[in-house]
C-alpha cells in the first residue's frame, strides 16, 4: 500500500479505537456523531486495506480479532497524545470553549447543579454542556464523559477528584406528622415511627447516629427502623415526607428548600446521622496530564456555587 493511501486511513484507525472502547457500532457512532452505517463502512474500508479481519460481529456481540486488538493497543498512546496536544493548543484561547459531557446524580443535578450550569454558560458562551442524569457510577473514560459529579465517600484512586462541597444527612418531618405521632427525643424513639428510608440492601434498614452534644459527643447509636415507603431517590423521600407520611433521612441538598420554607423541620438535631449518605460531593475525571481550561473553570464554578448555596468548604 502506498504512503498516500495509508495517510487516508488515520481517521479509520481512530474510529476503530473508539469502537473498541465503546463496544458496539451504535455506541461508537453516537460518540463520534456519525451514523451507524458510516461507522460500519469505515471499519470495512480499514479491513480491506489491511487485508485482514479486524472485528468479529454476531447478531448480539462484537469483539476485536487479535489483529484488531493489536492495532488498537499500538495506536492508543498516539491518539491520546494527539488529543492532549490539541486540547492544550485549544486552551491557548482566551475563553474556555468546546463540549463538556457531564454525568451527575438525578436529585443533586435537578436541585443544585442545573442552575449553576446555566450561570456558568452565561459566563462562558463558547462552552456547551451535555448532562447525563444518572445515579449509576459510569466508566468515565469508556463512556466519553469529561467530568462526573458524585456524592461519594471514596472517589476512585485511578481518577482525579476535586472536593467541591461538604454535605451532611438530615432527619426531617412535617410539623403535622410530629404533632400527631410525637417528636422523638432520642434515636431509639424512631422505632415507633414510620421511617422513610433509602434502600441499601435486603437487610432490615438501620440508621446510625453520633451525638453532637458535648457531654456525649462521639457516642454512636444504631437503631433498626421500619416504614411503609422506601426509595432510591432523595427527591422521592422528600416529597413523601412533605405529605406527612413519616420521618425521612436524606442529604441536606434535597431538604434545603423545604427546611428554609418551614415545610419540613429537623428531627433529633442533637444527633448527627452517619453512614447512610457520603459527606462530600466530588468532581471526578479520568487522569490526564492536562486538564482542559473549560473543565477547570466548571469545577471552580461548581465549588463556589455549592459552598455558597448549602454546604461548606471541604478543606
Amino acid at each position: 500500500m502506498d504512503e498516500q493511501k495509508i495517510n487516508t486511513l488515520w481517521t479509520h484507525l481512530h474510529w476503530l479505537s473508539v469502537l473498541a472502547q465503546q463496544g458496539s457500532y451504535t455506541a461508537a457512532a453516537a460518540r463520534l456523531g456519525v451514523s451507524k452505517a458510516t461507522m460500519s463502512q469505515r471499519i470495512a474500508e480499514l479491513e480491506r486495506a489491511a487485508k485482514v479481519t479486524l472485528v468479529q460481529r454476531t447478531t448480539r456481540s462484537l469483539r476485536l480479532t487479535e489483529s484488531g486488538q493489536r492495532l488498537v493497543d499500538e495506536t492508543r498512546a498516539a491518539f491520546e497524545q494527539i488529543e492532549q496536544s490539541f486540547a492544550q493548543v485549544r486552551d491557548l484561547a482566551e475563553q474556555p470553549s468546546g463540549l463538556l459531557r457531564v454525568t451527575a446524580p438525578v436529585a443533586l443535578a435537578r436541585q443544585q447543579l442545573v442552575p449553576l450550569f446555566s450561570a456558568f454558560l452565561k459566563d462562558f458562551p463558547d462552552v456547551r454542556i451535555e448532562l447525563d442524569l444518572s445515579d449509576r457510577l459510569s466508566a468515565l473514560a469508556t463512556e466519553g464523559y469529561d467530568l462526573a459529579i458524585r456524592h461519594t465517600a471514596r472517589p476512585p484512586d485511578t481518577h482525579v477528584a476535586w472536593a467541591l462541597c461538604a454535605t451532611e444527612s438530615v432527619l426531617v418531618a412535617t410539623r403535622a406528622y410530629l404533632r400527631q405521632h410525637g417528636k422523638p427525643s432520642q434515636p431509639s424513639d424512631l422505632q415507633t415511627h414510620n421511617c422513610l428510608h433509602y434502600p441499601r440492601s435486603q437487610d432490615i434498614p438501620a440508621w446510625t447516629f453520633e451525638a453532637r452534644v458535648p457531654s456525649e459527643a462521639g457516642e454512636r447509636i444504631t437503631v433498626p427502623v421500619t416504614g411503609n415507603f422506601a426509595a432510591n431517590n432523595s427527591e422521592a423521600l422528600r416529597e413523601a415526607a412533605l405529605t406527612g407520611a413519616g420521618i425521612a433521612l436524606m442529604p441536606d441538598f434535597s431538604a434545603q428548600a423545604a427546611l428554609g420554607q418551614g415545610k419540613l423541620v429537623r428531627v433529633l438535631p442533637d444527633w448527627k446521622p452517619v453512614g447512610v449518605f457520603a459527606e462530600t460531593i466530588y468532581a471526578i475525571r479520568p487522569y490526564a496530564p492536562h486538564v482542559p481550561r473549560a473543565v477547570a473553570a466548571l469545577v471552580a464554578h461548581l465549588k463556589s456555587g455549592l459552598v455558597a448555596g448549602f454546604g461548606s468548604d471541604p478543606q
